[in-house]
């Protein structure tokens, strides 16, 4: 698993190089590389713990949805929903290994949650809806923040203003003689 993200992050790096390399050879090692990733998840040995299996298949759902995202953007490139969705399943991802985590093996000692009650499958199924869900929360708040830099570039907090330089704002001051740099005045002559 390793390797093919390796491989996936030295594609990233030489596509942005001046080589040449092929378009979407980046997102094809990207899908190569979740693509064994959940094939990893799903044939871990899981010693009959159902709990364990459920929580396990549930992040290679999340897994295998990336992958083939990432497979339909080699040939669906600057395409920003897919994007978008690919983003939500990284998210995702991370969000309920650290679910996991807390159901196996609980920060505050003591035995895992019971592998056998299938109130805690049901429950943990439901969970899991909740994590995309605060995915897409997550996702939306970035892209709130992100366009309302890209069209005001500046926030405002009640008396407080707050520019951001975000490299993409021109603006006249009011009384602004025209001049797009402030040392350049129209009596240098």
């Amino acid at each position: 698993m390793y390797l093919f993200f390796l491989l996936s992050g030295i594609v990233d790096v030489v596509s942005h190089s001046p080589l040449k390399l092929p378009l979407g050879l980046d997102r094809l090692l990207l899908s190569v590389a979740l693509f064994m990733e959940g094939l990893l998840f799903c044939f871990h040995d899981y010693s009959d713990a159902a709990l364990d299996q459920h929580l396990h298949s549930l992040l290679a759902m999340a897994i295998f949805a990336g992958a083939l995202c990432a497979l339909l953007e080699v040939f669906l490139r600057d395409h920003v929903i897919l994007e978008a969705f690919r983003t939500s399943t990284f998210l995702l991802q991370g969000s309920w290994l650290w679910q996991i985590g807390f159901v196996l093996t609980p920060p505050w000692g003591g035995p895992g949650w019971d592998q056998t009650d299938r109130s805690n499958i049901t429950f943990l199924t439901m969970c899991f809806c909740w994590h995309y869900a605060g995915a897409l929360a997550v996702l939306a708040a970035n892209a709130a923040a992100s366009r309302c830099c890209n069209e005001s570039c500046q926030l405002k907090f009640g008396d407080i203003d707050v520019e951001l330089d975000c490299g993409m704002c021109i603006r006249k001051s009011k009384g602004s003689s025209g001049a797009l740099l402030p040392e350049s005045g129209l009596d240098d002559k």
